[in-house]
């Protein structure tokens, strides 16, 4: 384990004081959201008012299974990247960070295909996981006459770096795509949605993410599954058999209610005879990448050397 960072402390937890201020100075929202809600909170998650740029070099497409992607392609290929993003399951779009996939695009020489998964609580668990799959076994087959490359990654940022390892674990034992992916690349994620140790101490602070978020978000994401049923390892993969997954790099901040999962992860992927980097970065909140923060380019960077030099 590496703690990454530390000479920027000062700044990134003046940020989270920061934010937890504001956050505070907002009303508190226990209640399950309505579609209309649910809605306004979709559209203002990230950007408020204003939608996400969508950029030309961005192509929309639909794959088998009727599943939508968005792909970015660059000049030179020397690789492809199936990306999931984040948001709780619930938000987030495969358009809602064109430019940070085309920058990456462009920095790693990597294709990225950017999965537009359906979203719960209108398709609960496990829909997503399906979309996941059937994007990753299109992706498999087809790569080679798409792109040029049979090199394939896979990663994505909290509930895509859990919808990562379960396609991994998903695609694993298929004979015609075992070994498919070189290498995954996990930024704080959840992989125990019966909650480890960390996700159940850290309380209410009003960071992007805490403990009555992360509880009320497995219920509409897993309805009807108490705690035992959400520790299945194709809901948590945190208890699967990890034999046969690739190497990784996995990342979470210290003040991340999901430390334990990244640490926990980490220990089992090793043990389970596959190399693995962890990074841990000082102060980092949950989500720390979506903000103007040192830690946030100086992270950024590290996925591009990451998924640029693995799996060559």
């Amino acid at each position: 384990m590496t703690i990454t960072d530390e000479d920027c402390l000062a700044e990134t937890l003046a940020f989270n004081e920061q934010f937890e201020a504001t956050a505070a100075s907002r009303p508190a929202r226990d209640e399950t959201p309505s579609a209309t809600l649910l809605a306004a909170l979709r559209r203002n998650r990230l950007g408020g008012d204003t939608p996400p740029v969508r950029l030309p070099q961005g192509q929309d497409r639909v794959v088998e299974g009727g599943v939508k992607v968005r792909v970015f392609v660059p000049e030179h290929v020397d690789g492809v990247y199936l990306h999931f993003h984040g948001g709780g399951w619930m938000f987030g779009s495969a358009d809602g960070q064109d430019e940070r996939l085309w920058r990456l695009a462009e920095q790693t020489r990597l294709a990225v295909v950017s999965v537009d998964y359906r979203l719960a609580p209108e398709h609960p668990f496990p829909a997503g996981p399906d979309d996941c799959e059937a994007a990753a076994r299109w992706l498999v087959r087809h790569a080679a006459t798409e792109f040029g490359t049979e090199r394939l990654l896979i990663g994505g940022e909290s509930a895509g770096a859990h919808l990562s390892v379960v396609t991994l674990l998903r695609l694993r034992d298929r004979p015609d795509i075992t070994g498919a992916f070189r290498a995954a690349h996990l930024l704080f994620g959840p992989y125990d949605l019966s909650m480890t140790p960390s996700q159940r101490s850290f309380g209410s602070k009003r960071l992007l993410s805490n403990t009555d978020t992360l509880r009320r978000t497995y219920e509409l994401v897993t309805p009807g599954m108490d705690g035992e049923q959400r520790r299945d390892p194709e809901v948590s993969p945190l208890f699967a058999d990890l034999v046969g997954m690739p190497p990784a790099r996995i990342v979470v901040g210290s003040e991340d209610p999901l430390r334990d999962d990244s640490l926990f992860l980490a220990q089992r992927w090793q043990a389970a005879g596959a190399p693995v980097q962890l990074d841990v970065v000082a102060g980092a909140m949950h989500g720390f990448t979506l903000f103007p923060l040192t830690i946030t380019e100086r992270e950024l960077r590290r996925e591009r050397d990451f998924l640029s030099t693995t799996g060559l």
